[in-house]
């Protein structure tokens, strides 16, 4: 059996295994690894069960960096706020190899991924600060202002703090 034909076999358990069976069809697909990455994010954009998709993404968290810029790419394209609260949730367990390409997400043109980046980068914590009060001293408008109100919305950088960079 190809790693293609595992992937859609074990994608198949997600969908209609038990509650066990979908435990383990996700170590699986984390053991497949980077091929499994691309079947697991269209899997979260087309599928309507939000419970085959919290298995979906738990499996990309699992397999980690791979997953970023897929993750990121169809946030961007694809209007369904249902499938961008699960793929913003994955790279905001991912933690900091996603900071960077969440922060390129706040000056998008739609709100949804604009706010589903902030709530990502929010869960990140700490680690985001940073990066987050350099994007607030190097960007302008959209980006700039988002990146403030994310800051504001993790409530660990007081407004003194805020003030001085957005000065």
């Amino acid at each position: 059996m190809t790693s293609e034909d595992k992937t859609e076999s074990l994608i198949d358990v997600l969908k209609s295994g038990t509650p066990e069976e979908r435990r383990d069809a996700v170590e699986a697909l984390v053991n497949i690894g980077e091929k499994a990455v691309e079947p697991l994010v269209d899997l979260i954009f087309n599928e309507v069960d939000n419970d085959i998709r919290w298995y979906a993404a738990r499996a990309l968290v699992k397999i980690g960096e791979p997953s970023i810029e897929p993750l990121i790419s169809m946030m961007k394209i694809f209007p369904d706020s249902n499938a961008q609260k699960y793929a913003a949730a994955a790279l905001g367990e991912m933690g900091e190899p996603a900071i960077k390409p969440l922060i390129s997400l706040l000056d998008d043109e739609e709100d949804f991924v604009r706010g589903f980046a902030a709530l990502a980068l929010c869960r990140i914590g700490e680690p985001a600060i940073a990066p987050l009060l350099e994007t607030i001293d190097n960007s302008e408008g959209l980006m700039k202002s988002s990146a403030a109100m994310t800051l504001y919305k993790m409530g660990t950088v007081g407004p003194e703090i805020l003030r001085k960079h957005l000065d």
